[in-house]
């Protein structure tokens, strides 16, 4: 147990800058940035002193802290991280500061609220980092539901021209997966025996519950994760919304809420039911490759730059849920280290189509062209950041994408083999549409494009330097990820294979 609530500030540093920034003046717009600015660099260098004092041999939660919230109901406040939460609370940490500054100009135009939409952004992350960070089941819960709330009015206040639409759909599908989710929720408590700690994930690990039970516990959990994910074929709101969203919404959507999903799946489903895991695995592998295939097959069809990105991911997250249920070592550290690169490397997509957008005006691919002659760095960014999301050797995605796969073949090889094709299908929709938009003579509606500015050389760099150190140097992330991750395989009960050496006849062994 933490003396130091060092968890519990870091999510509050964001809340009390909402506030502030909703609290300024009418009319101080610059200043609500300037301060929504500040806070975010201030939860980033917070997260970088967490782990700073983060020891990944320790194993369990650390940084814990448990306070008794509604005791009839055994609900606690409790919060606490192992590695694999550590790595997703700096994805968001660190998204959050580049998409503020990514957003300066996003709400300027016509009556919506700059500060609204910058307070939203800081609430979403105080949301973000209490899912994390919740070792409680039911508080888990409550900040699951929580996220949807600034996510929708991102989207519906200050999205696109179907944004209303879009808000409603996402809205509606999250809902669904939230109620079964509870249902789930209350069906925990009842096969756990209630009492006081009733949600405690220390408590509920190891708790003999009934197979039958299991499996509708798990089934109800894992609809939900798989919709936040979103999975094959529960994904339909996700084109929308991350088409309609502002970049920079689009880009917490999908490189941080959807995370969500996929580590529910590490956190709640495989430990708390064991048993059920194993029993759905063969489908949740049928769905994950269904998903692997057909996000990069619909995603080369795709006309709006900004709907591709989108199916990209659903792509993506296909390849995660493949190495989450794998039950390996290399599967699941790669699943984890891919959820951190895919924030990455999405998020770089999404801003620069989103800078490529707002300069054109049209988020048609056909309406561009000739963009790598008028501004290179524009076009070379979104090169770099393409050829991460196809998973080039020497970028990040490289190193997770190869551990999901090899994680997979060692007990599923034909799930595997499937799943490589993805990398020649991202290889088409990536490469074609570069070439589409970026090479060629410009066009009369590309000839006067600015290079990046100031600000926006800012947004993309430190994102194209992660790409590349991740690239080259995985090591230290991978070394707080995998005690998490054999924590998690253990509570499941899965092993490694044993690996099998054929020996030629007559040769020594």
């Amino acid at each position: 147990m933490s003396e130091f609530p060092w968890l519990s500030i870091l999510g509050a540093i964001p809340l009390v800058g909402a506030v502030v920034v909703m609290a300024l003046p009418r009319g101080r717009d610059l200043l609500a940035k300037q301060v929504a600015l500040g806070v975010s660099l201030l939860t980033l260098a917070w997260t970088v002193a967490i782990a700073v004092r983060f020891d990944p041999s320790a194993g369990g939660f650390q940084f814990a802290q448990q306070l008794s919230w509604i005791p009839q109901f055994g609900v606690s406040y409790a919060v606490g991280v192992d590695g694999i939460a550590l790595v997703l609370i700096a994805l968001t940490a660190v998204l959050t500061p580049v998409c503020v500054l990514a957003a300066w100009h996003d709400a300027d135009a016509g009556k919506r609220s700059v500060k609204a939409y910058f307070a939203l952004l800081l609430v979403l992350e105080t949301m973000t980092i209490g899912v994390f960070a919740a070792t409680d089941v039911f508080l888990f819960y409550v900040f699951f539901e929580a996220m949807l709330v600034p996510m929708y009015f991102i989207i519906g206040s200050f999205g696109g021209a179907q944004r209303s639409y879009a808000a409603v759909k996402f809205l509606l599908y999250s809902l669904l997966g939230g109620l079964l989710m509870l249902v789930a929720v209350i069906g925990l408590y009842v096969a756990s025996g209630g009492g006081p700690q009733a949600f405690l994930l220390e408590r509920l690990l190891g708790t003999s519950i009934d197979p039958t039970t299991q499996k509708w516990l798990f089934l109800g959990f894992f609809f939900a994760f798989a919709v936040k994910a979103p999975m094959f074929p529960v994904h339909t709101w996700l084109p929308d919304a991350a088409s309609q969203a502002p970049p920079s919404g689009a880009v917490l959507l999908v490189g941080v809420l959807d995370k969500v999903g996929t580590f529910g799946m590490i956190r709640l489903c495989l430990p708390l039911f064991p048993d059920a895991s194993r029993w759905a695995t063969p489908v949740i592998i049928v769905l994950a490759v269904v998903g692997v295939i057909y996000g990069a097959l619909v995603a080369i069809g795709q006309r709006d730059i900004m709907r591709l990105i989108a199916y990209t991911s659903v792509s993506h997250f296909g390849l995660i849920v493949l190495g989450i249920f794998a039950m390996t070592t290399q599967g699941q550290a790669g699943a984890t280290l891919y959820m951190l690169n895919h924030g990455f490397t999405t998020a770089a997509l999404f801003l620069v189509a989103g800078m490529m957008v707002r300069r054109r005006g049209s988020r048609m691919i056909a309406d561009f062209g000739g963009v790598q002659r008028v501004a290179p760095m524009i076009a070379g960014t979104f090169l770099v950041a393409g050829l991460a999301g196809l998973a080039l050797p020497g970028l990040s995605s490289f190193v997770s994408e190869f551990l999901v796969l090899v994680g997979t073949f060692t007990r599923y090889p034909a799930a595997a083999v499937i799943a490589t094709l993805s990398i020649v299908l991202a290889a088409v929709y990536i490469l074609l549409t570069y070439q589409r938009m970026c090479t060629g003579p410009a066009t009369e509606e590309t000839k006067g494009f600015a290079d990046l500015t100031r600000r926006e050389a800012w947004v993309v760099a430190p994102l194209i330097a992660i790409i590349v150190v991740l690239g080259f140097y995985p090591k230290p992330v991978l070394d707080v990820i995998n005690p998490a991750v054999t924590a998690t395989l253990k509570h499941v009960g899965a092993t490694d294979p044993t690996p099998v050496v054929h020996v030629a006849e007559g040769t020594q062994k």
